[in-house]
């Protein structure tokens, strides 16, 4: 893995990561929540920001960024070209399927709109590692604001086709909340229980929940589930396509 990633907890509730491609040298930012604790990481480590990858426009996850660029100067901007009337300036605006260089690393572009119309997952093979955000998130994903549903579940498709030991990075610490809903759903899952007993433990110890793995993802996350007799049996849709099970969990998820 030639990615070293550092996850970053910013405001109350979301991450930042700065990902170090340790041949070269350069550094990547993903989302910038707030600038004051990244700038601190930086520091400590003695890495200075080559690129900041933005996922979508919420303003939690592109705020630190004119701070950022204060400091780093020369950092190339990158985010979506399908979103960028709503973007800061952009560097480098990107399409799926296109990739971008991180030092001796590159990254594909995924999009993953649903949650946003825009929003962009980062996927980076040869280190195993997405920077996913408010798209597959773990335990969960995100709201679907803009999108539709049958967007959002195809997205979320895209996601659960990577390698499963590919290693996610997503935007918030709503794991413990998340289990709590997925119990309601999937409540004879036991992998989910163990899991859940686990996050219990690591927010106990103020340790961050993410990243995730996407094999944990597959086998406890209910909104890649909805293919799942059990699920689909539980929410009493038994011939339901697996899009309409999903917003049928979106939805109870949202008033949850």
């Amino acid at each position: 893995m030639s990615l070293k990633t550092i996850t970053i907890p910013c405001l109350s509730d979301n991450y930042a990561f700065i990902s170090h491609e340790t041949t070269s040298g350069q550094t990547a930012l993903i989302d910038i929540p707030e600038a004051s604790p990244i700038l601190k990481k930086l520091d400590e480590l003695n890495w200075k920001i080559d690129y900041v990858l933005i996922t979508h426009h919420h303003d939690d996850h592109i705020s630190g960024l004119r701070e950022i660029l204060a400091a780093y100067p020369n950092a190339q901007v990158i985010g979506a070209k399908a979103d960028v009337s709503r973007l800061p300036p952009l560097n480098i605006a990107v399409s799926e399927g296109d990739t971008i260089t991180i030092g001796n690393e590159q990254g594909t572009i995924i999009d993953v709109s649903g949650h946003t119309i825009g929003h962009i997952a980062y996927y980076f093979e040869k280190s195993g590692i997405a920077f996913t955000a408010d798209s597959l998130m773990a335990l969960g994903c995100g709201r679907v604001f803009e999108g539709t549903m049958p967007q959002m579940w195809n997205s979320l498709q895209k996601l659960a086709q990577l390698p499963p030991k590919t290693i996610l990075y997503s935007g918030h610490e709503y794991t413990q909340s998340n289990g709590e809903f997925a119990l309601t759903i999937d409540p004879n899952n036991i992998l989910l229980k163990e899991r859940i007993a686990d996050i219990k433990q690591l927010r106990q110890n103020g340790t961050p929940t993410i990243p995730s793995t996407l094999s944990t993802e597959l086998e406890t996350n209910p909104f890649l589930r909805a293919k799942k007799p059990e699920i689909m049996e539980r929410l009493g849709m038994p011939n339901a396509q697996p899009a309409e099970i999903f917003a049928e969990i979106r939805k109870r998820k949202d008033t949850f």
